[in-house]
């Protein structure tokens, strides 16, 4: 079967010509692999430990590791490594060769059962939040068995990529995985208690994800012209395009071969590492696009995600592109999102927040339902903190973004349902076909019987909930934990609810709508169904005491709430330390963000833009002498222009130092909030204001002389 298997995968020469499904996952250890290669015995064990969130014996563990060793060596794997994700946002991974001493001056193949399932980076030289000193090094990556390892090709050679947690020494968490995985056993435990009132026996309840990611593709030798892009992922001067995205014309266009060409080599190293991408179109803005998986498992998702982003980028450069995931690459046109459509199921594959087709599913839907509302209302400010970033600040509230007061949109027909149930008139309700929602005959809700709000950030769309603010370059990890944390906060307190209605005599029916019918008139607030763009919604919002975090450093305080703290902490999520650290981490990533932006502006400004904005000047000044010299008479208004350059020039001279004095003056403060409050606010003001100046410089430049590529370069179609 193995050599077959070889055999198979030896001879896909053309992936793009054969059937996605004969080739979908070959670079992974799938579980059928696994279920080829494996002992019955060996297999079932592990299945049920996957299943009951049980750690592997040794002895299964040393079977799995020997089977993932001979299969990698098969495929050309030469090394192996820990894959995780600590708290850079990026991935991480330490390479070894699969040798072993075996006699003097000789090397053998070995890969132990110890080695899949521990390995050591140093845990020091990751972003810790001071949960580990400097010259405490010791961390740990432990398998994920539930995220199948895959293959990395390189030039000479594959290397086997093991899906891991990372922990401190002591055990603490370093990464997005661990809160991750713990969230999800939360929620499936509330989940499933939940389910039993509904008479639902299920094993597990699994979050489910299925992110979609939006991203910019520029041509890759005018980008590495531009120091903004290269170093600090978006554009921190640019002057308005005689055209950008006003005619709408790039959304759902056709797709120009060289981008085309991309998308497809994209998807091909996406299926062969099982990632389920599905969809493809050209986005609103000039050269943005996206690429949308199915569902799937919420840390499976994850891993995928950020898997994505790096073979988007890689991917990219062989095609000479240059894959922008910055929230906000250039001014003026939309950003760019990663929609975390969310939902819950069964381990038997049945969707919870599916309306479903008879009335007990309804009314089991009706509960959920009321639950994710109840966690939105509860945790709103939290849903928009963990989303907080440097970059996501200049996106949410644009034309494409939603706000950042965190409301949800339901559509007209389950509000009028909820509205039916909270006023106890149900027995006539009547809106598209919705009829005769009696206790004991609840209706079919009919999917999709509604419009998609896109100012809304928490929507939901038919079957799921859709999270539409996280920034396209932010880890899913963190948002989908928050989502499970509340939620499963809501499940605990509508059970307790539930179970004290039943106790008290209450036939369930009655029960489970008497607990529905509070949890709709507590959370009635965060229901919205109009512009989330609109100011008269920012009035009304602040009416009904939803919060609104305008900004990151607004966020940043969010995290340091009560509620926040035991939402995590009470259920074994994240500790107080590990809360703590991360909290420290998002302070120390956003001022280093804008740090970074600062220097890089300055730089160009002061070695790009204004010598050439002064060679402009002079040689300008120039033809206007030689002109008065031989007897020309110079008119006024030319004369006029070059003085409002000149004095632009001087204008931008001294934003240039006001920049750099608050940029002193912010890195000289010890306390952590105090420097995040200056970043956020001196620096970034002083950082705008300059750019503004050098915006109407760029325009009044000679093209020749103007030193960067300008956004109606960056922004044409890529042929």
């Amino acid at each position: 079967m193995a050599k077959a298997q070889a055999s198979d995968n030896a001879s896909i020469s053309r992936l793009d010509q054969i059937k996605i499904s004969q080739y979908f996952g070959c670079n992974t250890f799938s579980e059928r692999t696994m279920r080829e290669r494996l002992q019955k015995d060996v297999y079932k064990s592990y299945r049920q430990s996957l299943k009951r969130s049980e750690p592997l014996s040794p002895e299964v563990a040393k079977s799995v590791a020997l089977a993932m060793k001979e299969w990698a060596i098969e495929q050309g794997c030469t090394h192996f490594t820990h894959w995780f994700l600590p708290m850079t946002g990026a991935t991480a991974e330490k390479h070894d060769a699969f040798i072993m001493w075996d006699e003097p001056g000789q090397v053998t193949e070995r890969f132990s059962g110890s080695m899949l399932i521990q390995g050591e980076p140093d845990a020091s030289s990751f972003p810790s939040g001071g949960l580990r000193a400097t010259f405490e090094a010791r961390g740990y990556t432990a398998w994920d068995p539930a995220s199948p390892a895959f293959l990395m090709e390189g030039p000479l050679g594959k290397t086997l990529c093991i899906p891991t947690a990372f922990i401190g020494y002591h055990g603490e968490a370093l990464d997005h995985k661990v809160p991750l995985l713990r969230s999800m056993g939360v929620v499936s435990e509330q989940a499933v208690a939940a389910l039993k009132f509904f008479g639902v026996n299920a094993e597990s309840v699994v979050a489910q994800c299925g992110p979609e990611q939006e991203y910019f593709a520029v041509d890759l030798e005018l980008a590495q012209q531009r120091p903004d892009l290269m170093f600090a992922n978006r554009t921190l001067q640019g002057a308005k395009p005689p055209k950008g995205q006003e005619l709408e014309d790039h959304y759902f266009g056709s797709i120009k071969e060289r981008v085309l060409g991309f998308m497809q080599e994209v998807e091909l190293e996406c299926f062969k590492l099982g990632i389920p991408a599905k969809t493809r179109h050209n986005e609103v803005a000039p050269n943005q696009f996206e690429i949308a998986p199915i569902y799937e498992a919420a840390n499976l998702a994850s891993d995928h995600n950020q898997l994505l982003m790096e073979i988007l980028k890689s991917v990219g450069e062989r095609h000479g592109l240059a894959i922008l995931l910055h929230e906000k690459p250039f001014a003026g046109v939309n950003g760019s999102g990663k929609h975390v459509n969310w939902s819950i199921a069964t381990d038997e594959g049945h969707n919870l927040m599916e309306p479903g087709k008879t009335p007990e599913e309804n009314l089991q839907f009706l509960y959920f339902l009321s639950a994710t509302l109840k966690a939105i209302h509860t945790h709103g400010g939290l849903l928009r903190a963990c989303i907080a970033s440097a970059g996501n600040d200049h996106r949410l509230g644009a034309n494409e973004a939603p706000p950042a007061i965190m409301s949800a949109f339901l559509g007209a027909q389950l509000n009028h349902i909820l509205d039916a149930i909270e006023s106890g008139d149900v027995a006539n309700v009547s809106i598209q076909g919705i009829i005769d929602l009696g206790i004991g005959n609840l209706p079919r809700i009919e999917k999709d019987a509604t419009d998609r709000n896109r100012t809304s950030p928490f929507a939901f769309t038919g079957n799921k909930f859709e999270f539409r603010a996280v920034g396209s370059s932010q880890p899913i990890g963190l948002p989908l934990t928050v989502i499970n944390a509340a939620v499963a906060e809501a499940l605990e307190e509508l059970n307790a609810k539930l179970a004290a209605e039943l106790k008290a005599g209450k036939e369930l029916k009655a029960a489970v709508m008497t607990v529905v019918r509070q949890a709709i008139i507590e959370t009635k607030a965060i229901r919205f169904e109009g512009n989330g763009y609109s100011d008269e919604w920012k009035v009304e919002a602040e009416r009904r005491g939803l919060p609104h975090a305008k900004d990151t450093v607004a966020a940043l305080h969010i995290w340091e709430q009560p509620a926040v703290k035991a939402v995590f902490s009470d259920r074994g999520i994240l500790s107080e330390g590990e809360l703590e650290s991360r909290l420290h981490i998002r302070h120390e990533q956003y001022q280093k963000a804008i740090a970074i932006e600062t220097q890089v502006l300055r730089e160009m400004a002061e070695t790009q833009i204004l010598p050439s904005i002064t060679a402009d000047l002079g040689a300008r000044a120039d033809t206007l002498a030689k002109l008065a010299a031989v007897g020309i008479n110079v008119p006024a208004t030319l004369k006029n222009a070059l003085q409002t350059q000149a004095t632009l020039a001087g204008e931008a001279q001294s934003r240039l130092a006001a920049m750099k004095e608050a940029l002193v003056a912010a890195e000289a403060l010890e306390d952590l909030h105090a420097r995040t409050e200056a970043f956020g606010n001196s620096v970034n003001q002083s950082k705008h204001a300059l750019r503004e100046v050098l915006d109407l410089l760029e325009e009044a430049c000679d093209a020749d002389l103007w030193p960067l590529p300008k956004y109606w370069q960056l922004l044409s179609p890529l042929v």
